[in-house]
């Protein structure tokens, strides 16, 4: 088995070669001035079952294009097979068509993996399950949600905090739900809505909130505006404190300064995507580390064994 990384979190697959006790496989990847994409493997992996670890987070493009040219070096240097292991996977939430003439981007980015040579996927909270049907290859969905539960119950449920899981929008009640079915802890909901264009969005927040620390659960938290305006709807309905836990921080643009100066107390998000230095600075912003469910992950598919009990 050999760990090839790309430089999209670099962090992260060391870490994950750390629990799994081995080196990254040696290679330069680099740019022309152009900034075309070349990369050179510095080792034989003739015969080999080769993980790239790659998220295709920002700058999306160039980093799909680095996972791309890189399963195709594996391909042609005769690796026996090619994991493409995406901890977030770019281009999720164009996962199906909105309107007329718009394209369904994840699944045109799933069919060049598997054009480019890749055997099987090993990615993290899919923005939707659906998306593994659009691989034609084995595809393994993890969930972060054992690793950020037991954060939840290390630094909330052990301290006596009264908790309600929340989900910010009608769309991830499943997520909620499931979450909250493992601490045994109430729902409550965020149906979010803009009443008319150029008004601002409203907060009815479903369920008794009063009392209780909510939890905001998310698998993607981008402009964390959504995040930040039910922190304030829920302290408004009497919440003693809101905590948002979420799989992939993309926080682009203000996010970082929005989550700041909002109502919540912490944002906890994995390292799926390389933290950026505004993300490393901000007090408010936590990230847990996903390497050894993934190291644990790899070496099961290495040894041909079950990854469905990683799910809990």
């Amino acid at each position: 088995m050999k760990l090839l990384s790309g430089n999209s979190n670099r962090p992260l697959a060391n870490a994950i070669a750390h629990h799994l006790g081995m080196e990254l496989t040696k290679a330069d990847i680099k740019r022309f001035l152009d900034e075309e994409v070349w990369i050179e493997i510095q080792e034989n992996v003739r015969g080999e079952d080769v993980f790239v670890i790659q998220p295709t987070s920002y700058p999306a493009n160039d980093n799909i294009m680095e996972l791309l040219v890189s399963i195709d070096a594996l391909r042609r240097a005769s690796a026996n097979r090619i994991t493409a292991v995406i901890p977030y996977f770019g281009y999720a939430r164009q996962d199906r068509k909105p309107g007329p003439r718009t394209p369904i981007s994840a699944k045109l980015l799933a069919n060049l993996i598997t054009t480019a040579g890749a055997d099987r996927v090993l990615t993290m909270d899919l923005h939707a399950g659906q998306i593994q049907g659009f691989f034609d290859i084995p595809t393994d969905n993890l969930f972060a949600a054992p690793v950020l539960i037991k954060d939840i119950q290390k630094n909330l449920v052990e301290k006596g905090e009264k908790i309600m899981v929340v989900s910010p929008d009608v769309g991830g009640v499943v997520r909620a739900r499931a979450h909250a079915k493992r601490l045994d802890a109430p729902l409550g909901i965020i149906d979010k809505r803009r009443e008319k264009a150029g008004i601002s969005e409203v907060m009815n927040v479903i369920g008794e909130v009063s009392g209780y620390h909510c939890i905001l659960v998310d698998d993607i938290v981008d402009s964390a505006g959504t995040l930040c305006n039910a922190a304030a709807a829920l302290k408004a309905n009497g919440a003693t404190g809101v905590s948002a836990y979420v799989a992939h921080g993309v926080l682009s643009g203000p996010a970082v300064e929005r989550i700041s100066s909002s109502l919540l107390e912490t944002v906890v998000i994995t390292d799926s995507i390389c933290a950026s230095q505004a993300v490393e600075k901000c007090a408010k912003i936590r990230q847990v580390s996903i390497a050894p469910l993934f190291a644990e992950a790899i070496r099961r598919i290495n040894t041909e064994e079950s990854v469905s009990v990683l799910f809990n």
